[in-house]
């Protein structure tokens, strides 16, 4: 399968306060994004995501490592000639219109005219705004603001999009419809990178996650190969005198359950196992992190 993004030991020191002292924002991060597939980054604040995305679209120069998009090195403009991004706080000229700025973007990518209206059209209608293509951008809600850049992020019809936090700002039907537009875009067998905190919505459409904590990758794969295929835990439901009764208990910890709630004289209704969650991998390897973490500030003063 041919790599979308690579990166190689990829690392980002940044100077802070009066003293400049230095503070590593992102450390040997080996990160590979086989094209076609949707691609979760996840991280607590601070853990380097954006910071990632900013040196893959050239908005920041890497300390150290190296990187390339479709083959090409970061930041030769080459690299982002196939891209469609989406920055985790965008900014648009808000006097124009919807349309007006479709159209801006449109013309900055060199789209032909022949069509152009169609295209425009289409996509405003996908993400919902079409009814408002002649409101200027400056009376949109945020969550309006953040379905017009996805927008124009589609309106190359770019093969990689990069999008950071792009549920940000969106109610649940705006998430949904984020969520749709992202696995329409990998059955076209484009690639998706993108990042979120919404960790419920990565399970569900990627196809790989990557997690970084305090600037350093803490493991990549597939949702199983991330998660395990350990029991972290067994809910177990009875039924006594007209109710059920949920317990929940360690593995080792069901036999004696069920025999102590029999000889109550309960009823085994279900036995489920629980396998852990991305958010409980995630806050463990926060934990793990902490004294990374501490000492991220000043590292190499």
């Amino acid at each position: 399968m041919s790599t979308a993004i690579r990166t190689e030991k990829l690392g980002k020191i940044y100077r802070t306060g009066f003293f400049l002292r230095p503070y590593e924002g992102l450390a040997d991060l080996d990160l590979e994004v086989p094209e076609g597939t949707a691609f979760g980054f996840v991280g607590p604040n601070g853990a380097g995501k954006t910071t990632t995305i900013k040196i893959l679209m050239g908005l920041q120069s890497a300390t150290s490592g190296r990187a390339w998009i479709h083959g090409q090195p970061v930041p030769a403009p080459a690299s982002r000639r196939r891209v469609g991004f989406l920055p985790e706080r965008p900014y648009f000229y808000d006097h124009l219109t919807a349309y007006e700025f479709m159209d801006f973007y449109a013309s900055l990518s060199d789209l032909p005219s022949a069509g152009r209206d169609a295209r425009i059209r289409a996509l405003l209608a996908r993400v919902e705004l079409d009814r408002f293509a002649r409101v200027p951008l400056n009376q949109f809600s945020k969550g309006m603001l953040q379905r017009a850049g996805l927008a124009q992020v589609l309106i190359a019809d770019p093969d990689l999009l990069v999008l950071d936090e792009p549920m940000s700002g969106l109610d649940p039907m705006g998430r949904v419809l984020v969520r749709d537009i992202i696995i329409d875009e990998r059955r076209r067998g484009k690639t998706v990178f993108f990042s979120s905190h919404i960790l419920s919505d990565i399970e569900s459409i990627c196809d790989r996650v990557a997690m970084i904590v305090a600037g350093r990758l803490r493991g990549q794969g597939t949702i199983p190969e991330l998660l395990g295929q350990t029991v972290n835990e067994v809910e177990c439901v009875f039924q006594q005198g007209g109710q059920r009764i949920p317990q929940v208990v360690p593995p080792d910890g069901v036999d004696a359950l069920i025999r102590r709630m029999q000889a109550e004289g309960a009823a085994v209704i279900s036995v489920h196992p629980r396998q852990k969650t991305l958010e409980q991998v995630l806050m463990s390897e926060v934990e793990r992190a902490k004294p990374v973490q501490a000492a991220r500030l000043g590292v190499l003063a």
